[in-house]
């Protein structure tokens, strides 16, 4: 089987149609997936419900009003309309302003801080001890912070549970798309790790929902905080009966030769180890026997076992350096990480902190816009991934992140002729509706594409030595330039105009359009050895065979 007999779609599924699955064909397929994808539900509710909370926590706290300390912009569009900046108050004369927002810019920042360690680190639990294990020190870790925030006597405390909060979105971040997608059939895998994204905006909308039923509750925003741990818990008690990812297991095998026995390496060579590595190897098929028919059992199996003969020849550690010296893994990190940058360097915290404004031009009442702006952009999101889940298996990944793209230039190009034509202290005019048209096409075409694409391909990109520390260092990219943006584009906005920046968005689209046509492959329906096989013809040629591209990867390393 060679790779140019299969444009986008799996030969093997080709050769057996009667094989193939559907997205709502497995019950236990679907439900892992949702059980993981609590992480998501987790990493969203997080995201929007610090919003609602932070009206409530100035009043309680004098000092979070005259503090000067850790002034970071957040990129939060709610936060910041309550902070009320100057692009703010050019249209919302009205609005409430706060002392300063140092502190409660500090309060949303630190989660952030903590979401990039967590991703940092949660690459190496993964890979060390199990998709399973690091989803559950995720969710200790979360509802620890959840507590903490609950419970906290002052904004210090606050900010120690919103940076374990982090660590815990972080782990998250990375673990459930990988956990899915290794759980996943192939023709339907992008459909399941998108569900996780949908998760993540349904999470959004979920915590808007969450603040409006706790405005009228004494203890407000403790309340809105501290809920957040009961999907957490309800995740680590459901997950404790979930198994292990298979492959992860089936990979952690190792062959040494003592009689016909199949011994992990990590075990000593006595009696008792053989019987737990077969357990574990049991265990392995035992779940791939609940996901696959017994005929394409027999196929995944010996796909991993040929995928295990392979590793046996590599090293047993993989360290972050590794990932730059191996060429094809050097490829792949390229893809994912350059797709997880332009998914916030094309500006969707950008669209959304100037929601509020765009709405404001349209004539719509400021002080009561908020809040209801949020449950709409979320539901859009929301919907949006819907429709992504279904393209994404269907339409394939790279063509759907190419139209999403495509939409999303058009989009800002709209939203910048909008506030060129803008003047200050008019209003409900043209314009304000051709900026809420942009506002409505962005988002339209964000969701489905470059909103699940980054993660679904970072899913399935690379190889199973190196799944977990490539995933967790590109989602370390994707907190990175989130947190940029976040810190640049109020500064870009008020030196070059909002018209001016909208349309460097679009170059910067522009250019991630020329990033996915030369750098991402099309990934639809291949198995994780056809995605592998991808990475080791671009890097050594479309004629390399096995023996030859194990020479040029000890010598590179």
């Amino acid at each position: 089987m060679t790779l140019e007999s299969l444009p986008g779609s799996s030969g093997y599924l080709d050769l057996f149609p009667e094989r193939r699955m559907s997205y709502f064909s497995n019950p236990y397929v679907l439900g892992l997936t949702v059980i993981a994808g609590i992480g998501g539900l987790l990493f969203g509710y997080d995201t929007g419900v610090i919003s609602g909370a932070l009206l409530y926590i100035k009043d309680d706290f004098e000092i979070v009003r005259q503090s000067s300390f850790l002034q970071i912009p957040t990129g939060n569009f709610l936060l910041d309309l309550v902070c009320c900046d100057k692009a703010t108050l050019h249209f919302f004369p009205e609005a409430l302003v706060f002392d300063t927002c140092s502190d409660m810019e500090t309060i949303v920042s630190m989660a952030l801080v903590g979401a990039m360690i967590g991703a940092a680190s949660g690459g190496w639990i993964n890979d060390a001890y199990g998709r399973k294990k690091a989803t559950l020190l995720a969710d200790v870790v979360f509802t620890a912070g959840a507590i903490v925030m609950a419970a906290a006597p002052g904004p210090y405390v606050l900010i120690l549970g919103r940076l374990l909060v982090g660590l815990g979105v972080g782990t998250a971040s990375v673990t459930a798309p990988v956990y899915i997608a290794e759980a996943s059939p192939s023709e339907v895998r992008g459909g399941l790790v998108s569900t996780n994204v949908l998760m993540i905006t349904g999470g959004q909308f979920l915590s808007y929902l969450v603040n409006l039923a706790f405005t009228q509750v004494r203890g407000t925003w403790r309340w809105m905080l501290g809920v957040s741990a009961v999907p957490a818990v309800i995740q680590f008690f459901l997950m404790l009966c979930l198994p292990e990812s298979p492959r992860w297991l089936f990979m952690k095998v190792r062959v040494v030769p003592r009689g016909n026995i199949f011994v992990d390496s990590v075990y000593s060579f006595n009696e008792p180890s053989h019987h737990i590595v077969q357990n574990e190897k049991d265990k392995a098929i035992a779940v791939l026997s609940k996901i696959y028919d017994i005929a394409r059992l027999e196929d995944e199996v010996d796909h991993l076992s040929a995928a295990l003969e392979e590793e046996q020849q590599r090293k047993n550690t993989v360290r972050y350096l590794d990932v730059f010296r191996t060429k094809e893994i050097r490829l792949a990190f390229l893809a994912g990480a350059g797709l997880q940058a332009f998914q916030q360097f094309t500006g969707i915290n950008t669209v959304m902190y100037y929601s509020p404004t765009i709405v404001q031009m349209a004539g719509f009442n400021s002080n009561q816009l908020a809040l209801l702006l949020s449950l709409i952009v979320a539901a859009m999101n929301a919907g949006g991934t819907v429709v992504g889940i279904y393209l994404i298996d269907h339409f394939g990944r790279k063509k759907l992140a190419l139209s999403s793209l495509s939409g999303v230039i058009v989009s800002l190009v709209i939203l910048a002729g909008a506030f060129f034509a803008e003047t200050p202290g008019s209003s409900n005019g043209i314009y304000g509706w051709l900026a809420v048209i942009g506002l409505a096409l962005y988002i339209a075409f964000f969701a489905p594409g470059m909103g699940p694409v980054p993660w679904t391909v970072n899913s399935e990109i690379y190889p199973e030595q190196y799944r977990g520390i490539c995933g967790g260092m590109s989602a370390t990219v994707n907190w990175i330039s989130n947190l940029i943006v976040a810190q640049t584009f109020l500064t870009i906005a008020e030196a070059v105009g909002t018209g001016v920046t909208f349309l460097i968005l679009a170059g910067i689209a522009l250019l991630a359009v020329v990033f996915v046509i030369v750098y991402v492959p099309e990934t639809k329906g291949l198995t994780f050895v056809e995605v592998e096989r991808i990475w080791k013809e671009r890097a050594w040629g479309s004629s390399y065979n096995t023996e030859s591209l194990l020479e040029h990867g000890n010598e590179s390393t």
